[in-house]
């Protein structure tokens, strides 16, 4: 019988087209996420009657590992990978520090795979840059 032979023949083309269709889908964009440069500095002056003394620290305060946790626990459409030519995407976060807990800004920005920019602004927390940066990233690779 030459009936279930082409049955069987149609019904695993279909399985393995939609395991196919399923499979592009299912990819998600590659983010390289660059080293932050932050820097904060603090200290002061005093002096009274029995001398003056003071204090300066200050220094560079990496946050990409922290951005890094960020976007893998807020961004979950995306992975980050730390090899520049493998990703579809370049982000930059910026936390930038020593203007006091209020007045901390965030900012982000968002390069595709050609460079250009596709995106990019500043928030007051670190979550909610990722959270936008997150969104511009998913429209634009849902675009494509």
């Amino acid at each position: 019988m030459v009936f279930p032979k082409i049955s069987m023949l149609v019904l695993l083309s279909v399985v393995t087209l939609s395991f196919s269709v399923s499979a592009f889908q299912d990819k998600k964009p590659r983010v390289f996420i660059t080293d932050s440069k932050s820097w904060e500095a603090s200290g002061g002056f005093s002096s009274n009657s029995n001398g003056i003394g003071g204090g300066f620290s200050g220094g560079a305060r990496p946050q990409t590992a922290e951005i890094i946790k960020t976007f893998n626990e807020r961004c979950d459409d995306c992975i980050v990978t730390m090899k520049l030519d493998k990703a579809d995407y370049v982000i930059i976060l910026e936390h930038e520090g020593g203007k006091g807990w209020a007045r901390k800004d965030n900012k982000y920005a968002v390069f595709d795979k050609d460079g250009d920019a596709i995106g990019s602004g500043s928030t007051r927390s670190l979550g909610n840059s990722v959270k936008d940066a997150c969104e511009v990233l998913a429209k634009n690779w849902n675009s494509k």
